[in-house]
């Protein structure tokens, strides 16, 4: 029973960083799945407050975007520190978190207030006709970084679950 229950025991960074990336990518994509389809669906996106509320959902996400990215990072450079596991694997370990941090940091201090600026109306008088093209490329890096977050995330966390420590 012993010898069971020490096969089982994982390090505490490692379960840190399967936590965090659980917790992560589980809020995108009820942020992107269910959250922003409901706004969209429900024609928010046609009125003049849209671009202020969702730069303050995106502002609180982000932040919390930044803190999971840096919390996974230090704790793979942690079991990266300690030989945690192979050298192949620390080193995609390391790309990846380090892929993830610039994700998330893009997202925070780039994509997010381009979106709000590109979908501020300053014209009170003239109604919303069209979304402007500068937002749908805006959209569709936002959607290349997401799709680039949940690849990593998925294969660290699956790294970190094939790896005991």
């Amino acid at each position: 029973m012993t010898a069971a229950s020490t096969q089982l025991k994982r390090p505490l960074w490692q379960t840190l960083v399967m936590l965090t990336l659980g917790f992560w990518l589980s809020g995108s994509l009820i942020l992107e799945w269910v959250i922003m389809p409901s706004l969209y669906l429900s024609g928010m996106m046609t009125q003049a407050g849209f671009a202020t509320a969702g730069y303050l959902i995106f502002w609180n996400f982000n932040r919390i975007e930044l803190l999971s990215a840096a919390v996974v990072l230090t704790g793979v450079l942690v079991l990266v520190s300690t030989n945690f596991a192979a050298t192949n694997w620390r080193r995609g370990a390391v790309v990846l978190s380090l892929l993830l941090l610039a994700v998330s940091l893009i997202d925070t201090y780039f994509l997010t207030p381009q979106m709000c600026a590109t979908g501020l109306q300053l014209n009170l008088f003239e109604s919303v006709a069209e979304i402007p093209a500068t937002m749908n490329q805006l959209h569709a890096g936002y959607w290349l970084l997401e799709a680039v977050k949940l690849v990593a995330g998925g294969t660290l966390i699956g790294w970190c679950w094939q790896h005991q420590g």
